[in-house]
């Protein structure tokens, strides 16, 4: 699934593409994938320009010069390209934006989760989606007012869109980890120097997962995402486990929150 640095990453593919550039045309492959008619899309995109690009977590907006919006939700498989030839076309396009130069910028989506809106600005959107400020805009003073006094575990009151837009489940195990809080504590009993962690691995581990443009196996060897299921961290010459970055211990895999959940339980301890 497209978190918030893959999307960041499309936002700014797409700036740098549709930045002042006139759609002059609408291509729908599949209309599975809009969340307004068609017509409507056509009537609110064509012959508009594009004055801006945003992101809102997972959410990608395009600020059209009618005033209006379009919003970009990426689904579990969704991804933008671009091409001129129909024989370059990504296979699984639903939706290609045509410009005046010819060129076509395409929201692919194989699984067709994905979904276009209209909104009346970005503003609108998060309040009809009662999302709250992207993670990468998140105070300091707004995390601890979040958790101050609340008894639900940390893990899960993470990962609710209403307290930060944009912290997927593998993101927020990595919060953690940098954090060394454990999955499982009661967000009330964070201690301010926890809390104050907390919200600094948020900015750390979204930061750096832009800047290496959501590939992760370039992320620094101290992150929790190298001992994730996808590279082996063996113990004893077996593959069966992985291990801690930091100090080698056999890294934990339980569900919480009804969500697979790392952790280190040494440089994590629940308290």
């Amino acid at each position: 699934m497209p978190e918030l640095p893959e999307v960041e990453t499309y936002r700014r593919f797409l700036d740098e593409l549709l930045l002042h550039q006139t759609i002059v045309q609408v291509h729908v492959l599949d209309a599975h994938v809009l969340a307004v008619p068609e017509a409507t899309l056509r009537q609110a995109v064509q012959g508009a320009t594009v004055t801006g690009t945003r992101r809102l977590g997972k959410n990608l907006f395009l600020e059209l010069s009618t005033g209006q919006v379009l919003a970009l939700h990426f689904g579990m498989t969704g991804d933008v390209g671009a091409y001129r030839d129909e024989h370059d076309r990504a296979r699984f396009t639903r939706v290609a934006f045509e410009l005046a130069d010819g060129l076509r910028v395409a929201f692919i989506d194989p699984r067709k989760f994905g979904r276009l809106r209209l909104a009346s600005s970005v503003t609108e959107y998060r309040r009809t989606k009662k999302l709250g400020p992207d993670a990468l805009d998140l105070t300091l003073a707004e995390l601890q007012e979040s958790l101050r006094g609340r008894k639900t575990l940390i893990k899960p009151l993470l990962l609710d869109q209403r307290l930060a837009a944009g912290l997927g489940n593998w993101i927020v195990d990595e919060v953690l980890f940098q954090a060394q809080v454990h999955p499982k504590r009661v967000a009330g009993s964070l201690t301010p120097p926890e809390v104050a962690r907390l919200h600094a691995a948020i900015g750390l581990v979204l930061r750096t997962a832009i800047d290496a443009e959501a590939s992760y196996r370039r992320f620094p060897t101290s992150f929790l995402i190298h001992a994730r299921e996808w590279d082996a961290y063996p113990v004893a010459g077996s593959d069966a486990f992985k291990v801690c970055p930091v100090d080698q211990e056999v890294i934990v895999k339980k569900y919480v929150g009804g969500r697979a959940t790392y952790y280190c339980p040494i440089c994590q301890k629940e308290q």
